[in-house]
């Protein structure tokens, strides 16, 4: 039996780790058998790209060049962890998936939806999660949550504010243009 692909979405400190583990808990309470995973990350190849990408030393990095990590990392981390678990028959919840590279680089970056959308199907190829669902709330309000939760920043979360209101302007249209499963916190 095939397994069942669900990500999360949404503007950092959004709530997507924390309500993940709740999901997760509950899924396995009911007897499901459960992989909760992360992106960028989630296997050790795709760890190593995350830590090139969120490094604060890492200012000069291109968009582009941002965009393809995230890429790579995104096949990697497919590849090696995702579908092997899905062809076992598990539900899947991914912190990210392609999405937030729609907003991040596609919006955030100014690359363009579309551009990034094709980057990513050369890597995933034609697998996309069987249901998304995107946390919708005030990118300053997730910033504020990181601040007050001590969470150590990135290079990402240290980005502007305008970058974060482009970001999440941009999730916006995403849900608005591929029909997202949204929950207003």
């Amino acid at each position: 039996m095939k397994g069942k692909f669900i990500t999360l979405e949404g503007p950092d400190g959004s709530g997507k780790t924390t309500i993940s583990l709740k999901i997760v808990d509950q899924l396995e309470k009911e007897g499901y058998r459960v992989l909760l995973t992360r992106e960028p990350g989630g296997v050790e190849i795709a760890e190593q790209i995350r830590n090139v990408i969120l490094n604060k030393e890492n200012i000069k990095m291109d968009a582009k060049t941002e965009a393809l990590l995230y890429a790579a990392a995104r096949r990697q981390h497919l590849i090696e962890k995702v579908l092997p678990a899905l062809e076992k028959g598990y539900i899947v919840i991914c912190d990210r998936f392609v999405d937030s590279s729609l907003a991040y680089q596609g919006v955030g970056r100014n690359l363009g939806i579309d551009k990034v959308y094709q980057m990513n199907l050369f890597a995933i190829e034609d697998v996309m999660p069987d249901k998304t669902i995107f946390f919708d709330i005030d990118y300053q309000l997730g910033l504020n949550r990181i601040k007050k939760n001590h969470r150590e920043s990135d290079r990402l979360d240290d980005a502007s504010d305008d970058f974060h209101k482009k970001v999440y302007e941009g999730y916006l249209k995403i849900c608005d243009q591929y029909s997202l499963s949204l929950i207003h916190i």
